[in-house]
C-alpha cells in the first residue's frame, strides 16, 4: 500500500482516561518493561533493560532538555493595573536569533515564533509583565508581529526598572527560569506542579529547546546508565528539539493530507564516527532519536548525489523517504560515510539541519535495530512509526499492555521492541 493511503482510523485502541499516567512513579527505573521480541511478547521492570540488549551495541539518546516555554501576560485596564484578560504565550522556535545556543544568552531582546492564548484580546500594542526580584523590579514587554504559518512572531524585551541599576543583564535562559511555566503534556489534563521541574526531564538532559520532554528516556536513573555501561553498551547522544507538534492530531481520514511538523536536530562529527564504527546499526532511546537517526540515512544519501549542498539543504521533506526514484540505494554505511565526509570537507563538528520525516507503514528502517519506547496515543504518527517497526504487530503489543496494567503515555511504562 502506499503510506499516503493509510487510513488513520486503522490505527485506533481504547485508551481509558485512568490508564494515561498523571504523574510518574516515585522510582523512575521502577516502571514497567514490555518487551517484543521477534513476535513475542513477555514484561519485567525497566531497571532490568540492560540484560535484554547485546553486548557491544551503541545506544542513541536525545539529550534535549525542555524549557519553561509558556509566558503570562495581564492586559492592562482601564485604571492601568495588570488586572486585564490573561495572555499565554507559548514558545515554539527562535526567530531572532534562529540559533537556539545564541537565543538563550540573548541578554536584552530576541523573538520566538509563539501559539498565542487568547490571542483575540490581544489584538495590538504591547503587552507587559513586571517581575520584583532581590536584584529589583524586571519590566519584560511582549511585542506581537507577523503571522508566521499557524504562529506569531512575538519580539520579547527585557529591562531592570532602575535605569541607575547597575545589577548585570539577564539572559533569555534566566527570564524564562524566572517566568516560564514547564509545558507538560495537555492530554494530562493538570497543571504544571514544581515537581515536574524535575520529573518532566530526563537525567541526561542538556540542551534547552524542547517543548516537550523526549519521554522515552524518563525511565533511565544514573544506575541504569552505569548497568549499560557495564553490560559493555555504547552510548552516545545526539540532539532533536522536540515542538509542540508532536501532539498535532491527526485529523484526516488518509495520512496524506496530515503535514508533519518541523524539528531541528544536531549531530556531533563524533556520533557519526561512532555509528559508523557500529556498521551503521543502532538502538534509539526513543521516537525522537529514531527520526533523527533515520533521517539521517537521507542526508547522506542527498550528499551522494549532490556533495556541495549547505546544512539548510539536508532538511529531509516528509515524504521523501518514500520517492527516491532512480536515486542509488546505500546502505546505511555508507550513507554515514557521506556524511562524515561532508563535515570533514567543511571542517563541522556539529550537523546541524531540520526533519519534517514521517515514518508510517511501508517505511524501510536503515539505521534503527532497536527500539526503547514509551506507549502513544491512538491515530497519532508516533503509533504509525512504532506499527513501522514492528511490521504491523502494534495490535499484539498495545492489547498486552492494555491487559496487563501497563500505564500510558508521556509519564507511563515503557517497552524494548525487537522486530
Amino acid at each position: 500500500m502506499n503510506p499516503k493511503e493509510i487510513r488513520i482510523s486503522d490505527y485506533n485502541y481504547p485508551l481509558p482516561d485512568d490508564r494515561i499516567a498523571k504523574f510518574p512513579i516515585a522510582q523512575r527505573d521502577h516502571s514497567k518493561l514490555l518487551i517484543y521480541r521477534h513476535g513475542s511478547v513477555s514484561e519485567d521492570v525497566f531497571y532490568h533493560l540492560p540484560q535484554y540488549l547485546p553486548k557491544g551495541e551503541l545506544m542513541i539518546f536525545n539529550n534535549t532538555r525542555v524549557i519553561q516555554a509558556r509566558m503570562h501576560f495581564r492586559k492592562v485596564n482601564a485604571n492601568g493595573e495588570h488586572m486585564g484578560a490573561l495572555i499565554e504565550v507559548f514558545l515554539l522556535e527562535p526567530a531572532a536569533p534562529a540559533d537556539y545556543e545564541q537565543m538563550f544568552q540573548c541578554n536584552e531582546q530576541c523573538a520566538w515564533y509563539c501559539m498565542v492564548g487568547n490571542l483575540k484580546k490581544w489584538k495590538e500594542g504591547k503587552l507587559t509583565r513586571h517581575i520584583d526580584t532581590p536584584q529589583g523590579r524586571l519590566v519584560v514587554e511582549a511585542h506581537r508581529g507577523d503571522i508566521h504559518g499557524t504562529s506569531h512572531r512575538v519580539d520579547f524585551r527585557w529591562y531592570w526598572a532602575d535605569v541607575s541599576s547597575i545589577v548585570p543583564r539577564l539572559s533569555f535562559a534566566e527570564l524564562l527560569d524566572l517566568m516560564g511555566e514547564l509545558p507538560i503534556p495537555p492530554y494530562l489534563n493538570r497543571d504544571t506542579e514544581e515537581s515536574d521541574k524535575t520529573t518532566y526531564q530526563t537525567v541526561y538532559s542538556k540542551i534547552k529547546g524542547s517543548v516537550a520532554a523526549p519521554t522515552a528516556g524518563l525511565h533511565f536513573t544514573n544506575q541504569v546508565l552505569e548497568a549499560l555501561d557495564e553490560r559493555g553498551i555504547e552510548r552516545e547522544e545526539l540532539t532533536l528539539h522536540v515542538g509542540a507538534g508532536t501532539f498535532k492530531p491527526v485529523k484526516c481520514e488518509q495520512i496524506a493530507g496530515h503535514e508533519m511538523h518541523t524539528e531541528y536536530i544536531s549531530v556531533r562529527r563524533d556520533t557519526i564516527e561512532k555509528l559508523i564504527r557500529h556498521e551503521g546499526r543502532a538502538i534509539a532511546v526513543g521516537t525522537t532519536s529514531v527520526r533523527t537517526l533515520e533521517s539521517l540515512y537521507y542526508m547522506g544519501l542527498k550528499l551522494y548525489v549532490h556533495p556541495d549542498l549547505n546544512e539548510d539543504q539536508l532538511h529531509v521533506n516528509q515524504w521523501e523517504p518514500y520517492h527516491q526514484g532512480d536515486t542509488p540505494q546505500l546502505t546505511a554505511l555508507e550513507s554515514l560515510q557521506c556524511i562524515a565526509q561532508w563535515m570533514d570537507r567543511h571542517d563541522l563538528h556539529v550537523l546541524h539541519s531540520s526533519t519534517q520525516i514521517i515514518i508510517a507503514p511501508g517505511y524501510d528502517y536503515k539505521i534503527v535495530k532497536m527500539l526503547v519506547t514509551n506507549f502513544h496515543q491512538p491515530q497519532s504518527t508516533l503509533l504509525l512509526l512504532v506499527s513501522a517497526f514492528v511490521k504491523g504487530d502494534w495490535h499484539q503489543i498495545y492489547d498486552y499492555a492494555l491487559n496487563h496494567d501497563f500505564r500510558f503515555l508521556s509519564y507511563g511504562d515503557s517497552s524494548l521492541l525487537i522486530p
